[in-house]
């Protein structure tokens, strides 16, 4: 997934931030440095980091050893899980009068 600044006109979603006046002049550098406006040196920035927290929680580096480890574990025929059971058993919250 990734996030692409549009045009002022296209945004419709108002973000507000506190800065210190050190930040808003890193901030301010950076965006110029970059040949950006603040607004989409900003976002820019914010969804990169946004991207990389949400890859974070899907993408997991191994080892070679422990890859094996785990496809290992894929392929072994699954175990009874009474909680599972019990869980599947019922009907979702959104689902129930």
């Amino acid at each position: 997934m990734t996030v692409t600044v549009t045009s002022p006109a296209a945004r419709s979603a108002r973000l507000g931030l506190r800065a210190t006046l050190e930040q808003e002049a890193v901030l301010r550098r950076a965006a110029e440095v970059a040949r950006k406006s603040l607004t989409d040196f900003v976002l820019d920035s914010a969804c990169r980091a946004a991207e990389q927290t949400l890859l974070d929680q899907r993408l997991f580096m191994v080892t070679g050893r422990q890859y094996e480890a785990f496809m290992d574990l894929l392929e072994q025929p699954p175990r009874a899980n009474e909680g599972l059971r019990d869980l599947f058993s019922r009907k979702a919250p959104w689902d129930a009068p």
